[in-house]
């Protein structure tokens, strides 16, 4: 990560604040597409509109968004590492907990788009003892189950309590990521994973911008 999302955020006080003020400006006024006939609510990334907050995700709060940027990808069995471009969301209806989407792209060494990448969607649900609990679906047939909590306000860590695979997945054993707001408001994570035959290290990491919210 570009700082250290375990201990203080750089650019916190008031400096975080005017930065928080100055992203607003661009992202505030916009949010996920939505349809305006649904029955119930739909969902939001952004703070400002649609459903409040449940209180049980108030520990996720700073996540609500759609954040933008790239990162890198690593591990024995390939020849990389590789950049690839990502939009990460999180989002709530209102109830206790947030709906998360990921999409990304490789990139070639200009930065230009060579074609469509991993793809994930799932859960992340805060629970009253301040644990989370995660449930991802990978388009390549991964079904992951994580278990983690809040490190700080501004960083959570989750690790894999079961991994399932469809017959024609790859093989994948255990996973452990962490997030964190960095200098004064983007978001970066980094992921390890254990899976062919090897054992658990890094794998991918990025670094995001917000977009909305």
């Amino acid at each position: 990560m570009p700082a250290d999302a375990t201990g203080p955020v750089p650019g916190s006080g008031d400096a975080a604040i005017h930065a928080a003020a100055e992203r607003a400006e661009v992202t505030g006024h916009r949010n996920v597409p939505q349809f305006d006939d649904l029955p119930i609510p739909a969902d939001t990334a952004n703070l400002r509109e649609g459903p409040e907050l449940n209180d049980a995700c108030l520990a996720l709060l700073p996540l609500v968004g759609v954040w933008r940027g790239e990162g890198e990808v690593v591990y024995p069995t390939i020849d990389g590492p590789y950049k690839y471009g990502q939009q990460i969301t999180f989002a709530h209806d209102g109830r206790p907990f947030l709906h998360y989407e990921a999409r990304a792209w490789l990139l070639d060494d200009e930065g230009k788009v060579i074609r469509p990448a991993a793809r994930e969607t799932g859960f992340w649900r805060p629970q009253a003892d301040d644990s989370i609990e995660v449930l991802l679906v990978h388009a390549t047939g991964v079904s992951e189950i994580y278990y983690g909590s809040p490190r700080t306000q501004t960083s959570w860590e989750i690790d894999t309590d079961v991994v399932l695979r469809t017959s024609s997945a790859k093989e994948v054993t255990a996973a452990k990521r962490l997030y964190g707001l960095v200098n004064g408001g983007d978001l970066a994570y980094v992921e390890e994973r254990a899976m062919v035959g090897q054992e658990l290290q890094p794998h991918t990491s990025a670094y995001l911008r917000r977009v909305v919210g």
